[in-house]
């Protein structure tokens, strides 16, 4: 079969004839999920020559994705075949629901379900073809490992595949013949029960014993509890596990959508109290799980793997399967149409027809080597919803914004994943302070990924600018040895009265003891805007310059940085005396490369001896080109006492260009310290606001008693 090589020449997609009536936020329905599923697929279908051709698409990055042409001969045959298998089962995340929908829809002049039934078949059992993905005992010969724990990227993809199996069962699986699915079954008990990784890998081998078992297949019941009670043992609390160390997306998009469909597939009826305690976890993270996204619905840019993007919202969907549901289907869907439009919308999203690798355009700082240009296509999670009839509760319910038409900020703080998130109503913004982060050194990526001080919805993180400047992290230059240290690990201290408290160290080194090096005691509030920060530095040397970043600005060539200065009061609590200082800020007007306009403030008071900016090239997933404010602080003599040791700034955005005003930019009246020579280097430090820049106007900050409460 064959087809027309002409392409759509549609590169943005857009919402035709939307329904404000039932969707006043986006006015996207059900329809527009099948639109933008056709949308989305079109990269693969339409890049295709014939319903004969393997389900791979155009590559555009060979430096750091799979399949890595320096491998060994053995490795790089078992990376292309992975390939090929993350392009079937990826796509068939959405292709699965399309089929369902409609049976005999087309792309490109393929017909989705005769592609997909023919080239499961041919990747799963017939060894003469070059898609041929190979068993994992065969896989195992054929790269000569002999470690029995050794895994592969298809037991990842053959849980995509059991999911799409049963998302379109009618369609493909029941018409296949028995001989047919006894050979798939074969290919998948060998994954299912063969060697995975300790921490959401095994979700991937429980479901694919769980759809074996469900369609009358002998499956080793040991193995499944001995990786459903270790998915268990992971839970922290409100909702959320802990993958691997870290805590990031695959605590929602893994754990909190493969255990529901575990628990409807087998747990429910096999393992009743395991069963009830992933919905539990479902439940209570549905609880708080909203107040992540932004007023618009914007998905935060955080933790590796971020371009599978709005395949963050996938945990709404699968909270429906459960028999007992929590989520609200309004804000659900909400929250999954905006972070939809997130990135359809823009004319970046796609390079080649295909999702760019990258948060927006493409941008290879954030890409990992264990994806491939398929990778990508874990989006496709998004689109399950689909499974939910027309006339379920999600496609009938109105959208609702929840708190987000309330004034003043919103706080949700757990301790248990360490994080913290901050609903900004004045500018649809929400802020995410995190914890419990452990990253080696010399892992820019990693720190990149965890290690930010916030992580903003509408800023997406920076790589490095310079090389002693980062955004919204600190960067510690040695004097003596010109030696750059960023912080790798971040300490959990919890909320007190408001105030968020953490620790983090500079170059943490994790094969020896060194939790006195140089480190700094973090506590910051969320204003109007923004964060402001009063950061206690521990340092045990002289001769340090230190910088603190802002979020990174992309900039059109159009951006105006703006220097303005206002004096602040100074106190101290133990004699009265008091003293004036002059707070600096810098303020950057300009567009994103979408042509939205775009503002952010950065003021530093104590600590801080001057302000800059520094401009940068391919280190911002928005924008070509950017420009980051830094603070710069030096510490000359370590036994100075005249020298500060907290460091006090505020860094606030805006979606327009209108003006802050005087109080917003520079909202501190007092800070009250407790030391004679007000350099806070003991006791609590006082901060008094400007009325109407925050929920309250006095935040005392007290750093005692912090090193009894930090977890990891």
């Amino acid at each position: 079969m064959t087809k027309d090589n002409s392409m759509n020449d549609k590169t943005v997609f857009t919402v035709d004839e939307p329904d404000y009536s039932l969707s006043p936020y986006t006015g996207v329905t059900r329809k527009h999920w099948i639109d933008a599923g056709i949308y989305l697929l079109r990269g693969l279908f339409e890049n295709l020559k014939s319903i004969d051709d393997a389900p791979v698409v155009p590559r555009t990055e060979t430096e750091v994705t799979y399949p890595h042409l320096g491998a060994d001969e053995g490795r790089l045959d078992a990376e292309k075949r992975a390939e090929i298998f993350e392009g079937l089962t990826r796509t068939f995340f959405i292709g699965s629901v399309l089929i369902h929908e409609n049976p005999e829809i087309e792309i490109g002049g393929i017909n989705l379900r005769d592609y997909y039934s023919e080239h499961i078949l041919r990747a799963l059992t017939k060894k003469d073809s070059a898609e041929y993905v190979s068993t994992y005992e065969e896989l195992m010969a054929i790269t000569g490992s002999k470690d029995p724990t050794n895994c592969f990227q298809q037991t990842v993809e053959t849980c995509a595949l059991v999911i799409g199996l049963w998302a379109c069962r009618e369609e493909i699986w029941d018409r296949y013949t028995k001989e047919e699915r006894d050979a798939i079954a074969d290919f998948l008990r060998g994954y299912a029960h063969a060697a995975t990784v300790p921490q959401n890998w095994r979700l991937f081998n429980m479901l694919d014993m769980a759809f074996l078992h469900m369609e009358g297949y002998e499956i080793d019941e040991h193995v499944m509890r001995e990786h459903a009670q270790a998915i268990l043992s992971y839970y922290v609390g409100d909702g959320w596990f802990r993958d691997g160390h870290s805590f990031d997306y695959y605590s929602c998009w893994a754990f909190n959508v493969y255990a529901p469909i575990w628990n409807i597939w087998y747990g429910y009826e096999n393992e009743p109290y395991i069963a009830g305690k992933f919905e539990e976890a479902s439940n209570k993270l549905m609880e708080t799980y909203p107040e992540f996204f932004d007023g618009d619905g914007y998905t935060m840019m955080w933790g590796r793997s971020c371009i599978y993007r709005f395949a963050a919202v996938s945990p709404f969907d699968a909270n429906f399967l459960l028999k007992n549901p929590g989520a609200d289907p309004g804000r659900a869907r909400r929250i999954s149409s905006g972070s939809l439009l997130q990135f359809l919308t823009r004319d970046d999203f796609l390079e080649n027809m295909v999702p760019a690798l990258g948060f927006y355009k493409q941008f290879t700082p954030l890409v990992q080597g264990y994806s491939c240009a398929e990778s990508v296509y874990w989006i496709g999670k998004a689109f399950l919803c689909l499974h939910l009839p027309a006339d379920h509760p999600f496609w009938t319910a109105k959208e609702n914004n929840g708190d987000w038409d309330k004034d003043g900020v919103k706080v949700t703080t757990l301790d248990g994943p360490a994080l913290s998130y901050s609903n900004h109503p004045e500018n649809k913004t929400t802020i995410l302070r995190t914890g419990k982060v452990v990253k080696n050194g010399s892992d820019l990526h990693g720190m990149w990924n965890y290690s930010k001080l916030s992580f903003n919805s509408k800023y997406p993180w920076e790589a490095s600018p310079a090389e002693d400047v980062e955004s919204m992290q600190y960067v510690l230059t040695d004097g003596t040895t010109d030696e750059k240290d960023r912080c790798n690990v971040t300490f959990w201290g919890g909320e007190k009265d408001g105030v968020l408290y953490r620790r983090q160290f500079f170059n943490y080194r994790l094969d020896t003891e060194c939790h006195w090096f140089n480190a700094v005691n973090l506590a910051d509030f969320p204003v109007n805007y923004g964060i402001m920060r009063a950061d206690k530095l521990r340092l045990f040397r002289p001769d340090v310059t230190i910088t603190l970043g802002a979020y990174g600005f992309p900039d059109d060539g159009s951006t105006q940085a703006i220097r303005k200065e206002k004096t602040a009061q100074i106190v101290s609590k133990i004699t009265g005396e008091t003293k004036e200082i002059t707070a600096k800020a810098i303020i950057l007007k300009g567009h994103d490369s979408q042509g939205k306009e775009k503002q952010l403030a950065m003021t530093v008071y104590t600590g801080f001896y001057d302000l800059d900016i520094v401009k940068s090239s391919g280190t911002n997933p928005d924008s070509e080109k950017s420009v980051i404010i830094y603070g710069k602080y030096y510490k000359e003599n370590l036994y100075d006492s005249s020298e500060d040791y907290v460091l006090i700034s505020q860094t606030i955005t805006r979606e327009s260009h209108e003006d802050f005003t005087e109080d917003e930019l520079f909202p501190i009246k007092e800070i009250a310290f407790s030391d004679k020579d007000m350099t806070g280097a003991y006791g609590a430090v006082g901060i008094t606001l400007a009325d109407g820049v925050s929920n309250k106007n006095q935040h005392e900050i007290d750093y005692e008693l912090l090193e009894g409460r930090m977890m990891l």
